[in-house]
C-alpha cells in the first residue's frame, strides 16, 4: 500500500506512527494523523499549530508518565537510546503499510520501532487518501489527501480537534478539491 503514496505523504504516515508509539498506544489514530500533517506544513489554508493539536489530544501523552519517565526512574536517558537508534527509525523505506490477506478489514504500519495497527478513523482517512490519489494519473496519494481523507468522517477525533481549533472544515475542503486539478 505505501508504494501508493508520494514519499512526503510516507514521511507523514511515519510520523504519525512514531508519535503514537512514543505516546505509548498501540494503535495509530487519526488525531495522531492530524499532528503528523499540522508538524509537515500547512496545506491549502490548513495551518493549524502542532502544539494546538497535540493539547487537544484525547490523552495528552504530557499529563501522564510515559516511557521516558519510567525508564528515567531507573537512571536510563530514552532521549539517549533514540540517539543510538539506526537512523532507519524514521525512514520512510524502512516501514510498510499492509493489509494481512485473512484480515482485510485490517491495516498495520509496520517498521523498525514497532508494528501499529490502524484504528478504523485512521483506516478511512488512509483510504480515502488512496482513492483521491489514484484519481490523478500518474500521482500517489499526497498530504492534501490525507487531509481530505481525514475530512471525509465529520464525527472523527481529528474532525473535532479542528473544529475545536475554530476550523471551518466545509471551507477546507473546498479549498483543498481545487488542488487535485492542479496536483
Amino acid at each position: 500500500m505505501f508504494e501508493r503514496f508520494t514519499p512526503e505523504a510516507r514521511r507523514t504516515v511515519v510520523r504519525a506512527g512514531l508519535l503514537s508509539l512514543d505516546a505509548g498506544r498501540t494503535a495509530l489514530d487519526d488525531d495522531m494523523l492530524l499532528l503528523a500533517l499540522a508538524e509537515a506544513w500547512p496545506v491549502g489554508g490548513f495551518a493549524v499549530s502542532p502544539d494546538s493539536v497535540r493539547a487537544l489530544l484525547p490523552v495528552n501523552p504530557a499529563d501522564r508518565p510515559g516511557d521516558r519517565d519510567l525508564l528515567a526512574g531507573l537512571g536510563i536517558d530514552l532521549e539517549e537510546i533514540r540517539r543510538r537508534l539506526p537512523a532507519r527509525r524514521a525512514d520512510p523505506a524502512a516501514w510498510r503499510l499492509h493489509r494481512p490477506r485473512t484480515r482485510p478489514l485490517r491495516v498495520t504500519l509496520s517498521g523498525p520501532a514497532g508494528d501499529l495497527r490502524l484504528t478504523v478513523a485512521a483506516r478511512k482517512a488512509i483510504e480515502v487518501a488512496l482513492h483521491h490519489g489514484a484519481r490523478r494519473t500518474g500521482g500517489g496519494a499526497t498530504d492534501e489527501d490525507l487531509v481530505r481523507g481525514l475530512l471525509a468522517d465529520g464525527s472523527s477525533a481529528s474532525a473535532a480537534i479542528l473544529r475545536r481549533l475554530g476550523v471551518d472544515l466545509h471551507g477546507l475542503a473546498g479549498r483543498l478539491w481545487p488542488l487535485r486539478a492542479s496536483a
